[in-house]
């Protein structure tokens, strides 16, 4: 009876994990959907500068509870800077991307992230990588060349700023595992803090004064990519990494549904190839981590703890 209970209990809270987790990719498609329609008529600056703002609302409580000491006796301060910089570049790349290109389009490059992951790892952190793996890594980046197109006539700034995105996104998560004894608490924070003195900086000369309306929207946007952190940190909590990881290819669904939605854009039939051939790269090596063992929790996000 009792092996029944447990069976029960872990059922249940992998459901809540998953749930928790599909919850927290779509609150992260609608932040970045709001991100590109803010960025329509505010600079990246000053919506990021503002957007790191909001995220203290719900930080600021967290920071309370967690007390100083967590947040300034931090470990290995150098990866510390450095993480921050990769954050920063991550979220002002992608902003300055979806200022010009569709939703789906941005998305398709950040859907390589775990790709380049398992790429990184191998000289990074000195993990080995299967041929298998090797090969999967090999038709990703393929897959993100059809997306990039790089061709005198079809390459643009926006598609650098995205794909650059999308590795500095990398970083982030490698440096997230070196750093892994720091509290998400701490991590976020900094990379808040980050983001806020870097949107502020390049505010400067790009400055319009926003109604209540659109201030109030920018706040909202830190609060909801804050609450995504916490739901899938929650999620990961619950359930393994390896279920939940390829559910994070919902967002390059929400995208497209987003992108049509709000802003009438459809991707083409280059962008939808691309990014098929990312998703199933991605989720093989997702499978052979899970099969050799060493599926890193990273491979979704940090949230905030």
């Amino acid at each position: 009876m009792a092996t029944i209970a447990a069976k029960l209990t872990t059922k249940n809270l992998l459901l809540a994990g998953i749930l928790l987790m599909l919850v927290g990719d779509f609150m992260f498609a609608l932040n970045d959907a709001m991100g590109k329609w803010l960025v329509a008529s505010f600079s990246v600056g000053e919506v990021v500068a503002i957007r790191s703002v909001g995220a203290f609302l719900v930080l600021g409580p967290m920071m309370a509870r967690q007390g100083a000491g967590k947040l300034f006796n931090i470990e290995r301060p150098l990866l510390q800077v450095l993480r921050v910089v990769a954050t920063t570049a991550d979220t002002g790349c992608f902003y300055a991307a979806v200022v010009y290109l569709p939703l789906a389009d941005v998305m398709s490059f950040y859907m390589a992230g775990p790709i380049y992951v398992a790429a990184l790892s191998h000289f990074l952190l000195g993990e080995k990588v299967g041929w298998r793996r090797t090969i999967a890594i090999l038709i990703g980046f393929c897959g993100v060349l059809i997306i990039l197109k790089p061709s005198s006539a079809a390459f643009s700034l926006a598609s650098l700023f995205a794909l650059v995105g999308s590795i500095a996104f990398a970083f982030t998560i490698i440096l997230g595992r070196l750093l892994r004894g720091t509290s998400d608490t701490t991590l976020v924070t900094w990379q808040t803090v980050g983001m806020l003195v870097v949107g502020a900086a390049l505010a400067i000369g790009n400055w319009a004064t926003p109604s209540a309306f659109d201030l109030g929207a920018m706040l909202l946007l830190g609060v909801v990519s804050c609450i995504a952190h916490l739901l899938i940190t929650r999620a990961l909590k619950l359930a393994p990494a390896s279920t939940l990881a390829p559910l994070q290819y919902t967002l390059l669904l929400w995208a497209v549904v987003f992108g049509f939605v709000f802003f009438s854009d459809v991707p083409g039939p280059r962008t939808l190839i691309g990014a098929a051939i990312v998703v199933v790269a991605g989720l093989f090596i997702f499978h052979r981590q899970k099969v050799v063992d060493t599926v890193p929790p990273e491979v979704v996000p940090k949230g905030v703890n």
